[in-house]
């Protein structure tokens, strides 16, 4: 019977130090949960069982540099040393950013209250987020491209998101040299509607919303999607000519570029859409008389109030049958409390929104009984 008993107890530690040392064995759970991108060309991410590498390949036009992010947790320590990258421990709890599409990112991610300063906060027109910059929790910066240094160092901030339509940083680099991390935002240099929304898991990862990103961008992915599917099958599919005239240049979209894709994916005949620009195209009044002045619908007119208000900025504009027809249509009426469009804030977050409201515009009986977000017919 002893025997039995030594042999039991033998057995059983035996058994409790196989499960110790294959516990031992076990890399320490990582929370930094693992993403991967579908639609966005921008940035990369990789997870590694101590950090997560992101890297912005696309941070601006013909950029020849790409910046590497390095996110690891705190409370650990720098999974390595680099000079070609930026160290970031998350999750954070301080950001200032400089653009108005990163504020409905931080809005769906429930991580507004962590945001304490911004460039020109007259161009916020979120309601959520006005009101923290009314009740002072969110501090004026100044101007995107020149930051108010002094403002920032006393903010504390623990990232900035930044981004450029140059490739001038100084200002980051300048606030970087204090210790103060920077990272760019480049989700405007996407060609696909679905990739600017998808940045929202770049900036989830540094507060660790990483899951929360995955669930918003795939409803938005499924509605976009469902949508597009929807307009496939309307009986007809109108010409659209787009722009407006800036001074002397008509700046049309290219036929590559993500607004094109809009006007594709929502079953219309986009003039110009085989040009394969993927930014905009520069053209005379004349050649877009020529092309488009038949065209059924015009979208994306400026930032007219109404046709009398079109008319009067050139009154050559009355020539185009859409004009005539009153089918001209603007994403710049509806505005904030300062001002701000809600089109350019809230739109690259809602491509779904966007591509529906077309939809409407375009086969008014797909969807009869939905209100257009964005878009308004000039009166």
């Amino acid at each position: 019977m002893r025997s039995k008993l030594i042999l039991i107890s033998i057995l059983f530690m035996s058994i409790s130090c196989k499960k110790k040392v294959t516990e031992s064995e076990q890399p320490p759970l990582m929370y930094l949960a693992p993403q991967t991108i579908e639609y966005a060309k921008g940035f990369t991410i990789q997870n590694h069982k101590t950090h997560k590498e992101i890297k912005v390949t696309s941070p601006w036009p013909d950029a020849n540099q790409e910046f590497t992010y390095i996110l690891y947790p705190k409370g650990t320590k720098k999974p390595f040393t680099s000079d070609k990258a930026v160290f970031i421990e998350v999750p954070i709890n301080r950001v200032v950013v400089t653009s108005t599409t990163d504020v409905p990112m931080l809005e769906y991610l429930n991580q507004e209250e962590k945001l304490v300063g911004f460039p020109h906060t007259d161009y916020v027109s979120s309601e959520k987020t006005r009101a923290l910059i009314d009740n002072g929790s969110i501090k004026e910066l100044g101007k995107e491209f020149n930051l108010n240094t002094e403002v920032v160092l006393e903010l504390s901030p623990e990232l900035i998101i930044g981004f450029s339509a140059t490739g001038d940083t100084k200002a980051y680099d300048l606030i970087q040299k204090t210790g103060i991390p920077v990272v760019m935002n480049g989700s405007w240099m996407e060609e696909h509607p679905l990739g600017r929304a998808e940045w929202i898991k770049f900036v989830a990862a540094f507060f660790g919303k990483e899951k929360d990103a995955e669930d918003i961008f795939q409803t938005i992915k499924k509605d976009y999607n469902t949508a597009s599917t929807l307009a496939q099958n309307a009986r007809n599919s109108p010409s659209v000519l787009s722009g407006n005239m800036f001074k002397d240049v008509w700046h049309v979209p290219g036929g590559n570029s993500f607004i094109a894709k809009f006007l594709k994916d929502a079953n219309t005949t986009y003039l110009w859409s085989d040009n394969p620009d993927t930014g905009s195209l520069a053209l005379s009044f004349e050649s877009v008389l020529e092309k488009g002045q038949a065209a059924d619908l015009w979208i994306g007119s400026g930032n007219s109030l109404s046709l009398t208000d079109l008319k009067e900025k050139n009154h050559r504009y009355a020539l185009f049958d859409a004009f005539k027809n009153k089918a001209v249509y603007s994403s710049t009426l509806k505005m904030g409390v300062k001002g701000g469009l809600i089109y350019y804030e809230l739109g690259p977050m809602r491509p779904d929104l966007i591509l529906k409201d077309i939809i409407h515009i375009a086969h008014p009986y797909l969807l009869t009984d939905y209100e257009p977000y964005f878009f308004e017919k000039l009166n």
